[in-house]
């Protein structure tokens, strides 16, 4: 640099003299504690038990099966030999994460809430329609008739 003294004129007025080191250093110091913090995020996003920006929780059904689904490793479009692999396994169908063992082929109209809510419904529908039985049949025994 001392042989280019019109060069380090040019870089001073641009803000890179020896005035600006501290400058630079808090740059380099905000930079690396955001990368970090991404960082961090990014590994929480891979092996995060929560999910990533859910604001609703997940229902616990969901949380139980949530082991069942793996992430699914795509090979590299040049290795002919990892391709057809992928391809015999039935890899290439459905989207790119499925649960294990079965070949997701995006026919499902339901989605897992959906399924969730009507099982709920049904449940509370029969214990609605037992708690009214028993008032029916308890009714009719204060009466006096015979009730199995």
């Amino acid at each position: 640099m001392d042989k280019f003294p019109a060069a380090r004129k040019i870089l001073r007025k641009m803000g890179f003299g020896e005035e600006n080191y501290y400058f630079w250093k808090q740059v380099s110091k905000a930079l690396l504690c955001t990368y970090a913090v991404f960082g961090a995020a990014w590994l929480w996003n891979e092996t995060s038990p929560l999910g990533w920006w859910t604001l609703k929780p997940r229902p616990k059904e969901e949380k139980e099966l949530a082991h069942l689904y793996e992430r699914r490793k795509f090979p590299y479009p040049g290795d002919e030999e990892a391709v057809k692999e992928f391809i015999a396994s039935g890899g290439g169908i459905g989207t790119s994460i499925g649960p294990k063992g079965i070949i997701d082929t995006g026919k499902e109209n339901d989605n897992f809430q959906k399924k969730m809510q009507s099982k709920k419904f049904e449940q509370e529908a029969l214990k609605l329609w037992l708690r009214m039985r028993n008032e029916v049949i308890a009714e009719l025994r204060e009466k006096g008739f015979d009730v199995e």
